[in-house]
């Protein structure tokens, strides 16, 4: 007989991000303000950033991904991401936690991203 518990039915891949945070729309700016070097598009709208969690004190937690685990600024991204976080007023801590699970696809492109790259 198993006896381990069922999964969750609806438990999202990805965590939500804190949308009602006052800093929010600006932390998303700062994301949006780096680009992977490799495809003319920055990182935000690419969906390479998953989940944006910001608390009362303005410390912000990030889960991002790669387009490839063999990306050759995977080492340097999250470090981009953190110094563009970090210049928003507001904020006093930022920590980004670079996943591979859900992995990345084009489907995970904004609108704008397909359009710029030629996708639509």
């Amino acid at each position: 007989m198993n006896t381990s518990p069922a999964p969750m039915e609806g438990t999202p891949l990805i965590k939500p991000s804190t949308t009602d945070h006052p800093l929010y729309d600006a932390v998303v700016e700062a994301c949006r303000s780096v680009h992977d070097p490799e495809i003319p598009v920055n990182i935000y709208d690419l969906g390479l950033v998953y989940t944006i969690e910001i608390d009362d004190n303005g410390v912000v937690d990030i889960v991002m991904s790669l387009t490839a685990p063999g990306c050759p600024v995977a080492g340097e991204m999250p470090g981009w991401i953190e110094d563009a976080v970090m210049a928003v007023p507001g904020v006093q801590t930022v920590s980004v936690n670079l996943v591979w699970e859900p992995q990345w696809g084009m489907d995970m492109m904004s609108d704008e991203a397909r359009l710029e790259l030629g996708f639509m």
